[in-house]
């Protein structure tokens, strides 16, 4: 089976946004939303940049971006399970995904500095 990174980080985009719809929209849950929305989705999109980049260092900073931006996404799911205890069991997994794709990323990103040293 064929591993498809844009696959995975796209549905997990999609997994924030399902699971966003469960939380009440109150004041301290709307700015979380907004923010976690922002973080998840982006994860995807600038991965999918980075394969259409069109250089070896456009696709290192988009790499990194994403990276970035999976790992803020574990911030923003602590905050709502801090905000909403009852939904721990599903922050939980979604962290551990978030945090799986931070080091996906991190390894791609160390391995194409690494191609770039050697070639020089």
């Amino acid at each position: 089976m064929k591993y498809d990174l844009e696959e995975r980080a796209a549905r997990f985009g999609e997994n924030i946004i399902d699971f966003v719809k469960t939380l009440e929209k109150n004041e301290i849950n709307k700015p979380l939303i907004t923010q976690i929305i922002r973080s998840a989705t982006s994860i995807g999109a600038n991965y999918m940049e980075a394969n259409q980049a069109s250089s070896k260092k456009d696709f290192k900073n988009k790499i990194n971006i994403s990276r970035k931006e999976a790992n803020e996404t574990k911030h923003w799911i602590r905050m709502i399970a801090r905000a909403n205890p009852d939904k721990n069991n599903i922050c939980k997994k979604l962290w551990q995904e978030s945090h799986e794709l931070t080091l996906i990323f991190a390894k791609i990103a160390k391995n194409c500095i690494e191609k770039l040293r050697f070639k020089n």
